[in-house]
């Protein structure tokens, strides 16, 4: 499963996700814009607080069956997401359509002191609420958002 895992996340990591951005339909409401906002702040501050559960319950079902478990998730992004795990400052951007998905910009200072552009894609769920469901980084110096 471990390898499944991390070679779904290989290549979904791959994927030219920078191919085409459109920016988001005027027409999503200010709430949802609000909301997904909050969803990926709440997931920030669980990673600073190391609390696995919590970051994996703003997972999409999607990311939480891949991973099986807040450990392994929380694994995954301490390995590879420092950036996000411990970023020591995050800004907000604009929303973007790309590939037919949604996507929040956040431009994150990593770390070791490195720019980066975080796509997190989001998914709305039956409930009405918002999940990620799935993050890139870029490591481009033009980080802009």
């Amino acid at each position: 499963m471990r390898a499944l895992a991390v070679l779904t996340l290989a290549l979904w990591l791959a994927a030219p996700w920078a191919a085409r951005a459109d920016e988001l339909p005027a027409n999503l409401p200010p709430s949802d814009r609000a909301a997904i906002r909050s969803v990926i702040a709440g997931q920030l501050h669980a990673f600073r607080a190391d609390d696995a559960a919590a970051a994996f319950a703003y997972a999409s079902p999607g990311i939480q069956a891949l991973f099986g478990d807040a450990g392994r998730f929380m694994a995954m992004v301490r390995t590879g997401y420092q950036p996000v795990y411990r970023p020591r400052s995050a800004d907000f951007g604009g929303l973007v359509e790309m590939e037919g998905r949604l996507a929040q910009k956040l431009r994150v200072v990593g770390p070791d002191g490195q720019p980066t552009l975080a796509l997190y894609f989001m998914e709305h769920e039956a409930d009405g609420t918002w999940k990620i469901d799935g993050c890139v980084l870029t490591e481009s110096a033009d980080t802009g958002v």
